[in-house]
């Protein structure tokens, strides 16, 4: 047996459906057309959480009102999540291929004649990005004493760098 309640919302979701459903659809864009019928559900959903508060006298104005704010929670969403993968994308720059080729191999010698902790270090600096307090909390060490070890691993490699370049 169906309450009073649920027969007003089936009424209003089956008038409503199909109009909200091309609203979406027609102003879907940048997000995919599959994700339509996810906007409609969430649509409803939220119509019978507040089914009290849809008026007697518009009740599809008021679902396509929902519609609106919800595809522009969406689109707001994935615009977010754009603009979070814009910052972690790595720009590549384009040096030649013959400039890669002899920085590498000098790079390569001179990290080779460091220690192990030595290449740890620096290349966390360099190839990762770490700052010396990011490096000292993962080695668990004073901030002072990752920037200390990273100046006197870094002065090491420039002294190994040089001598392999004028080699």
């Amino acid at each position: 047996m169906t309450s009073a309640r649920e027969r007003r919302f089936r009424t209003i979701a089956q008038e409503a459906t199909p109009i909200v459903g091309a609203y979406l659809q027609r102003r879907i864009y940048p997000l995919p057309i599959s994700d339509v019928d996810d906007l409609v559900e969430e649509t409803l959903i939220i119509a019978w959480r507040r089914l009290d508060d849809i008026p007697d006298e518009a009740p599809i104005a008021w679902m396509v009102g929902v519609a609106r704010n919800v595809l522009r929670n969406a689109q707001r969403k994935a615009r977010r999540g754009e603009r979070a993968l814009q910052r972690t994308r790595v720009e590549v720059t384009s040096a030649s291929a013959e400039d890669r080729v002899v920085a590498d191999e000098a790079v390569r010698n001179a990290l080779a004649h460091l220690s192990e902790d030595d290449r740890e270090i620096i290349t966390l600096n360099a190839w990762d990005g770490l700052s010396s307090a990011e490096i000292a909390t993962m080695y668990g060490i004073s901030p002072n004493a990752a920037a200390v070890r990273l100046s006197r691993a870094m002065e090491r490699f420039r002294t190994h760098l040089a001598l392999v370049v004028e080699v």
